[in-house]
């Protein structure tokens, strides 16, 4: 079995049904850590979403990945769930080394073209609930768990580097505003964590290959090459299997306190960690996004990946 450097730490991913949160507690999971997975697509009932993917299915494989999968439902715009989700892992393992705060909950409630003013409101609101909200409620029961050992993590999961967001509009008013809300948490996180001996980071995939962002593109992960004709700048995509990797380099580094405060992707990490997605590739999307998607240049992921 390779080195599982995570072994004996515990870790909980809420957001972890599919795409980047099921990607990071796998990841977690081949590194030897017990991990807590949270949703509320579940095999008995399913979220809004109305999709396959379930919490059980991620705990499932965070198991035959080499670590210990346990999957608590929840939803995490309910405190007292969100609650009883911690007091559990106190009583069970008596600490939380790793939290990573990805719920997100929102594909089906923006839309892409309208003005805040043409938006749905109760859509946008929901969302920002959803994306915001839950972070927010998550870290408030979770972190005195994760401070009573020294070295904790907190990953703030959000789309864009900080450098980016500022000077970008991220599609619509509201999947902007949710966007950089979370970029922000990081930051206000890292000035309440340091000084106590944890650490908070912002962490964004590049453009993921998602179970939704396939099914979307109507191709699988064997040939997801198939987009390009379509989207050729998809062929800078990366599979959710990355971050989780980006995830579980920072939760094993012992300097991981360098990192405290700042907005990082999974490409630039790859390129201070060394590790590569499943193909053996290091797409480094968000340098690739400005130099050459941004820049209205032809597809050509040469040097990105």
């Amino acid at each position: 079995m390779a080195a599982q450097p995570l072994k004996g730490k515990v870790a909980l991913v809420a957001g972890a049904t599919r795409g980047a949160g099921r990607g990071i507690a796998v990841e977690l999971g081949t590194a030897g850590a017990t991990v807590y997975v949270t949703g509320r697509s579940t095999r008995e009932r399913r979220s809004e979403y109305d999709r396959p993917e379930t919490v059980e299915d991620t705990a499932d494989l965070v198991t035959e990945a080499g670590g210990t999968g346990i999957a608590v439902p929840t939803d995490h715009l309910e405190p007292a769930q969100v609650r009883a989700l911690v007091d559990r892992i106190a009583d069970e393992q008596g600490r939380l080394d790793v939290l990573v705060n990805d719920v997100w909950g929102g594909e089906k409630l923006f839309e892409w073209t309208s003005p805040v003013w043409e938006h749905d409101l109760d859509n946008g609101l929901r969302l920002l609930r959803l994306a915001v909200e839950t972070h927010a409620i998550t870290s408030h029961h979770a972190l005195p768990l994760l401070l009573r050992h020294p070295g904790g993590l907190v990953v703030e999961m959000t789309d864009g580097t900080a450098e980016y967001n500022s000077t970008h509009y991220r599609a619509t008013f509201f999947y902007d505003l949710a966007k950089s809300s979370v970029l922000r948490m990081a930051f206000a996180l890292s000035h309440e964590l340091g000084p106590r001996g944890a650490t908070a980071v912002a962490l964004t995939p590049g453009w993921l290959r998602s179970e939704m962002m396939l099914e979307g593109f109507g191709v699988r992960e064997d040939n997801w090459r198939d987009a390009l004709t379509k989207v050729p700048h998809f062929a800078i995509s990366e599979t959710p299997r990355y971050v989780g990797r980006a995830v579980a380099a920072l939760a094993a580094d012992p300097d991981v306190s360098r990192f405290n405060g700042q907005s990082l992707s999974s490409g630039g990490l790859a390129q201070v960690y060394g590790f590569t997605d499943l193909d053996g590739s290091r797409p480094d999307a968000w340098r690739y996004i400005v130099e050459v998607q941004d820049a209205d240049k032809p597809a050509d992921v040469t040097g990105y990946r």
